[in-house]
């Protein structure tokens, strides 16, 4: 029997290296290879008949044999492929200089491109960006902010609330809806002074147009230290709005109202396009509305673990969304969460 394969091992190689086309070859292959009556299949079929002291020793030989003509065959079958590869280029021109189709690289999206720079600035004049959960307490996102279970914010129509009690402290959970909380945990877990940033995702419970989105962005900012007063926020927020627009910025304060604030403050930037002269942007007032802020009220100092007799601080908080669509001249929010190429591409 080794004779036997070393015979057909030369008459296949043989009969493989004579064909001229690949369906020859095929044939050729399908002659020693076939399922039913394969000549080299019939020869690895009758190794079971064998005595078994034979068995090792013919298999071994059997497969190095099935090894070498396979290998024979596939070289064979790219030699076709070649050759019918070189006469299509040799029949149709083909341009070697000519560059390859490159590939689309996506970028980051507006949004995170001015939360970059925003982090960048604020980091710059000493502030720590922190972070939290989007999936707050009761807790963290109303009671430790001064914001009572009676404050209309409290209501179905304007959070989302998560049918799950958490304990009897922290209450229901709820889709955070401003970044505040981080204020709250960071104070429990780092005291004062601090200087904080917090951007992030917020989320509102109310219907969706042009200018409101269930799902925002963010930025709020805490100071606490000793001796602070909102002349401080108001060179701080001077001094940030005048390296993200690249150009002098005023701000003045009007009065506000927010639970977790005393006194508050509605901030204003003077208007970029006019330069306060008064435009349609403006409403001909020469100003732009820009964020809410304010004195620390002592019950979200108290909440916090800061000693209200000692330290003092202000917080404020502007929509990051908002900011973007001021710069770009966006007029519709739900663009930047839509997800439409042919409009993130121009940025």
């Amino acid at each position: 029997m080794e004779q036997s394969l070393k015979n057909l091992e030369q008459e296949a190689l043989k009969a493989i290296k004579n064909c001229a086309t690949v369906e020859a070859l095929r044939e050729v292959e399908l002659e020693y290879f076939g399922r039913k009556d394969g000549k080299l299949t019939n020869v690895m079929r009758s190794l079971k008949d064998l005595p078994a002291a034979d068995k090792p020793k013919m298999g071994t030989l059997a497969n190095t044999v099935k090894i070498a003509l396979e290998k024979a065959l596939a070289a064979k079958f790219q030699t076709f492929e070649n050759a019918k590869l070189e006469k299509e280029l040799s029949n149709d021109f083909f341009d070697t200089t000519i560059p390859g189709k490159a590939r689309y690289v996506g970028h980051i999206h507006p949004v995170t491109q001015v939360q970059e720079e925003v982090e960048r600035i604020f980091s710059q004049m000493g502030f720590a960006v922190m972070d939290g959960p989007e999936i707050e307490s009761e807790y963290y996102n109303f009671e430790g902010l001064n914001i009572p279970a009676d404050h209309p914010a409290r209501d179905m129509q304007d959070t989302f609330f998560i049918q799950e009690k958490n304990d009897t402290k922290h209450g229901r959970m709820v889709l955070r809806t401003h970044t505040s909380p981080v204020q709250i945990r960071t104070m429990e877990k780092y005291g004062a002074p601090l200087r904080i940033i917090v951007p992030g995702r917020v989320f509102r419970y109310e219907a969706t147009d042009a200018s409101h989105d269930s799902t925002f962005n963010q930025v709020e900012g805490l100071l606490i230290d000793k001796n602070i007063s909102l002349s401080h926020l108001k060179g701080v927020m001077a001094e940030f709005l005048t390296r993200l627009f690249g150009k002098p910025v005023k701000v003045r304060f009007r009065p506000g109202y927010f639970p977790f604030v005393e006194p508050g403050v509605e901030l204003d930037f003077s208007c970029l396009l006019c330069g306060g002269k008064g435009c349609r942007v403006c409403k001909q007032s020469g100003w732009v509305e820009f964020m809410g802020a304010g004195m620390v009220h002592e019950n979200v100092l108290k909440a916090g673990g800061i000693d209200s007799k000692k330290y003092q601080g202000w917080a404020f908080g502007f929509g990051l969304t908002r900011l973007v669509m001021m710069r770009y001249g966006i007029d519709d929010i739900r663009l930047l969460t839509g997800g439409e190429l042919r409009f993130l591409k121009q940025f």
